[in-house]
C-alpha cells in the first residue's frame, strides 16, 4: 500500500505540473510551430542522445572494472538502458536498479551503488561548470532568471536549509555512531561493512587504471547534452536568433528540473524550461514546444533502447537458466 500510494502521489505531483505547464497553450499555434519543425535536426538529435548513452556506458564500465575486470560492455549498456527505462515510470529507481543488474561475485551491490553515486559525483561537478561557464558568458541574457528562479528563492527560502543542514548532521551523527559501535552491536558491524563497500565504489576513481578517460568521457558527455539543445534550438525557425550559450542555458535549467521527483520529469521540466526560453521574450508557446520537443524525443529514444536493452536482459535470462537445467 506505501508503494501504491508513493506512485499514486507522485503521478499526482506529475499532473499537477503538467496542468500548469499546459494550461496557457495555445494549441493552434503549438501545432503550427511543430509542424515547421525541421525534422533534419531531430535525426541528429537522435544520434547525439545514442552517443551520450554510449559514452555513459564507457565512463561507467571504467569504474566498475577495478572490481569486476571481465565485466562485459553490453552488460553495462544494458544495465543503464533498463534503468532509464524504469526511471521513466518511477524516477531514481533505475539507479539501484541498473545496479543490481551489473552485480556479480566480484561486484557486490554495495560498491556497484558507490561507482553510481561516484558517478553522480562527476555529475554534479560537470552541472557546476556548466552554471559557472552559461552565466559567466550570458549574464547579460539570463541573468535574471537565474536570480528570480534559483537564487532568490533558495536565500529566502529558510526552512529548506534547515532541513537540508539539519540532515546532514543527522547523517554524519548516525554514521559516527554506526562505526563506534560496530563491534559492539551486529546491525551497526553489518551496516558498517555495507557503508565501507559503498565508499570503496564512490572512491572508485583512485583505483582506476585509466582516469583521463573518466574526465574525457565526462566533458564529452555534457557537450553532448548541451549539442542536443542546440539540435532543437536549430529545428525550431521561431528560435533562429539563439546561439551555444543559449542551448548552455537551456541544458542547465533543463538538468536541474530533472531533479524534481516525478515520474520523467514530466510537467517540472516543461515548466522551467518553457519558463527560460520566455526570458529571451518568446511566447510561452514556443517555450512549451522547445520544451516538448527536446523533452519527448529524448524520452522516447530512452523508452526505445530501454525496451531493446531488456529483451536482451531477457534472452540471457533464458540462456543462463537452459544452460543450468541442461549441463
Amino acid at each position: 500500500m506505501k508503494k501504491i500510494l508513493k506512485y499514486v502521489l507522485l503521478f499526482a505531483l506529475a499532473a499537477v505540473l503538467v496542468y500548469f505547464a499546459f494550461r496557457k497553450v495555445e494549441w493552434r499555434a503549438f501545432v503550427d510551430g511543430l509542424a515547421q519543425t525541421r525534422w533534419f535536426w531531430v535525426v541528429v538529435f537522435c544520434i547525439i542522445s545514442a552517443t551520450a548513452l554510449l559514452l555513459r556506458t564507457v565512463r561507467w564500465k571504467e569504474m566498475l572494472i577495478p572490481f569486476d575486470p571481465e565485466i562485459k560492455t553490453i552488460r553495462v549498456w544494458d544495465a543503464i538502458n533498463v534503468g532509464n527505462l524504469a526511471s521513466v515510470a518511477l524516477p531514481s529507481s533505475g539507479e539501484f536498479l541498473r545496479c543490481g543488474y551489473v552485480t556479480s561475485k566480484k561486484l557486490e551491490y554495495d560498491k556497484s551503488i558507490g561507482t553510481m553515486f561516484c558517478e553522480r559525483l562527476w555529475d554534479l561537478f560537470a552541472l557546476i561548470v556548466m552554471a559557472i561557464i552559461s552565466l559567466f558568458t550570458g549574464w547579460d541574457r539570463f541573468g535574471s532568471y537565474f536570480m528570480d528562479n534559483i537564487i532568490n528563492p533558495l536565500s529566502a527560502n529558510r526552512i529548506f536549509w534547515v532541513v537540508l543542514i539539519s540532515s546532514i548532521i543527522i547523517l554524519a551523527v548516525a554514521i559516527y555512531a554506526i562505526f563506534r559501535f560496530r563491534d559492539r552491536y551486529v546491525i551497526c558491524r553489518k551496516i558498517a561493512e555495507s557503508l565501507s563497500r559503498i565508499w570503496a565504489g564512490l572512491t572508485v576513481f583512485r583505483k582506476s587504471r585509466n582516469k583521463l578517460l573518466i574526465a574525457l568521457t565526462t566533458v564529452l558527455i555534457w557537450t553532448l547534452y548541451v549539442l542536443m539543445c542546440f539540435c532543437v534550438i536549430k529545428a525550431m525557425p521561431a528560435l533562429d536568433g539563439l546561439d551555444m550559450i543559449d542551448a548552455l542555458f537551456f541544458s542547465m535549467v533543463g538538468n536541474v528540473a530533472s531533479i524534481v521527483p516525478v515520474p520523467g520529469s514530466v510537467g517540472a521540466y516543461h515548466y522551467l524550461v518553457a519558463s527560460a526560453v520566455g526570458v529571451y521574450g518568446y511566447n510561452w508557446d514556443t517555450g512549451i514546444l522547445y520544451a516538448t520537443l527536446n523533452h519527448e524525443i529524448h524520452a522516447v529514444i530512452v523508452i526505445v533502447i530501454g525496451l531493446v536493452a531488456y529483451l536482451h536482459w531477457m534472452r540471457d535470462m533464458g540462456t543462463q537458466s537452459n544452460s543450468v537445467n541442461n549441463p
